[in-house]
């Protein structure tokens, strides 16, 4: 879409980049350090910020801002629009009670996933998951599923624009070592994740794919760690994730 820079608001744009800093890994910032996320300068950002606690979507304790559920307001209304949502929560629904376990569908953007729709059993992660979530691509279940779909020239493009961290011990952050693993997602048809997220965090996930056979999204159960094996886990639960993929396949456009 080409739009003129006189049609622009950059007050907007740059109000968008500020709210964005806010991530899992960054629930709480300070001035200068939403600068530094953003590139945007400090006098920008704390006007940003302090219009934003004003209409009450960020909150302010004289040092650090955090956002507020009113934020929510910015996203749940698109995803409420999208008929994906609306769509697999039923089977969400199900499947969470067949298995006894949580599940989630989400959607790639850029280097990152997106839940939609989600069926909690239990917390299993230290955050709170629900839908407008976010978390890297390359070390979920869910991403390594939708990365592996794409041309692999277009995924190590996604892969290079962002930090790959080990954020556990287990965690593959290599470029290599991440395509090793998307091969195997390729030829297997589903992705298995032990503790590569968060400790005690396993995950297994297949693709969603519409009647077309392109894949729009993944589908994922994920569990607390145990000394069972993964093989075990991927036994149990694969089959129900299959048959949901399948039956979702016969309902997507």
């Amino acid at each position: 879409m080409n739009v003129k820079q006189s049609d622009m608001m950059g007050g907007l744009a740059k109000g968008l980049r500020v709210i964005e800093a806010f991530t899992a890994e960054t629930p709480r910032l300070s001035i200068s350090e939403a600068a530094e996320i953003t590139g945007l300068d400090r006098a920008t950002t704390r006007r940003c910020l302090l219009t934003l606690a004003e209409h009450g979507y960020c909150a302010y304790d004289g040092k650090f801002f955090t956002v507020t559920p009113r934020v929510l307001r910015l996203g749940t209304g698109c995803l409420a629009s999208m008929p994906l949502p609306r769509i697999v929560q039923p089977w969400l629904d199900k499947l969470s009670e067949q298995i006894g376990q949580s599940t989630s569908v989400a959607i790639l953007d850029g280097a990152e996933i997106v839940y939609v729709a989600r069926a909690a059993q239990r917390k299993v992660m230290s955050i709170a998951l629900m839908p407008g979530s976010r978390l890297p691509a390359y070390c979920t279940s869910l991403g390594r599923v939708m990365l592996a779909a794409l041309p692999e020239t277009q995924a190590i493009e996604l892969l290079n624009s962002h930090p790959l961290q080990a954020r556990t011990a287990h965690t593959l952050h290599t470029i290599d070592d991440v395509l090793k693993e998307l091969a195997l997602v390729r030829t297997q048809g589903y992705a298995a994740v032990d503790q590569e997220v968060e400790q005690g965090l396993r995950s297994v996930a297949v693709p969603v794919k519409n009647a077309r056979g392109v894949v729009v999204a993944a589908l994922n159960t994920g569990l607390a760690a145990s000394s069972e094996s993964m093989a075990s886990v991927i036994e149990t639960y694969l089959p129900s994730l299959q048959q949901v993929s399948r039956e979702l396949r016969g309902v997507l456009s």
